[in-house]
């Protein structure tokens, strides 16, 4: 699928595509909708391309549905046994069916220059918490950012403070994590993100075509 570019032919900031995990339930609050269409949109002002999980439902439909409209590329990636539950009528943008939730995981995370994750349940926050680990460990060097909509991620946020007073997350891992209450201040803090931390062991030295994240490809094709 060809990459499409603002008016003047030039995509503003670093990002080409993000993966942005998010719940296939909307939450009971309009907040939370809310925050999922200005994500799309602020997307769409970047002229970035999104990879999500290939619902139509919840925030997943929301999200998908706004940056395709908005002229950008839109690829969602979902397993054969979830199609019957996540996408209700018309699918949206492009869709890949794949075996399992692993093979799913990674073609998001190779497809994608940075990760965010909006509000969301077990799932969402699993997907949040491989792509912290897999930074810690050097698989790959990509921002990952939390839109914390009205404080939703407080308590998972403190759970990480928490993990470096007792010890069981270093400092400078806790700064993997980059988070704001809006889209427009997460994309700038993400843009603007430096990693920190020393990776577990470089990415070099993992066999990242075993895991299926070789580099990004230049397009959805």
């Amino acid at each position: 699928m060809r990459r499409k570019m603002a008016s003047d032919g030039v995509q503003s900031g670093k990002f080409r595509t993000i993966c942005v995990f998010c719940g296939s339930n909307p939450g009971f609050r309009k907040v939370f909708s809310d925050a999922a269409l200005e994500l799309g949109h602020e997307m769409v002002k970047r002229r970035i391309n999104l990879v999500y999980g290939g619902g139509s439902v919840g925030l997943m439909g929301l999200i998908s549905r706004t940056v395709h409209e908005g002229g950008c590329d839109v690829l969602g990636v979902i397993p054969k046994a979830l199609m019957p539950i996540e996408i209700s009528g018309e699918s949206v943008g492009e869709v890949k069916v794949v075996a399992d939730m692993h093979v799913r995981k990674a073609e998001m995370a190779r497809r994608a220059d940075a990760f965010i994750a909006l509000p969301g349940g077990y799932g969402t926050m699993e997907e949040l918490l491989e792509m912290i680990t897999w930074s810690q460990l050097g698989i790959h060097d990509k921002p990952v950012g939390l839109l914390n909509v009205d404080g939703y991620y407080n308590t998972l946020l403190a759970l990480f403070d928490n993990g470096v007073t007792e010890g069981f997350i270093k400092p400078a891992y806790r700064h993997i994590v980059v988070s704001a209450p809006n889209a427009e201040e997460l994309l700038t803090k993400m843009e603007e993100y430096t990693a920190s931390h020393k990776e577990v062991a470089s990415r070099s030295s993992w066999e990242t075509s075993r895991l299926g994240y070789p580099e990004a490809p230049s397009s959805f094709s």
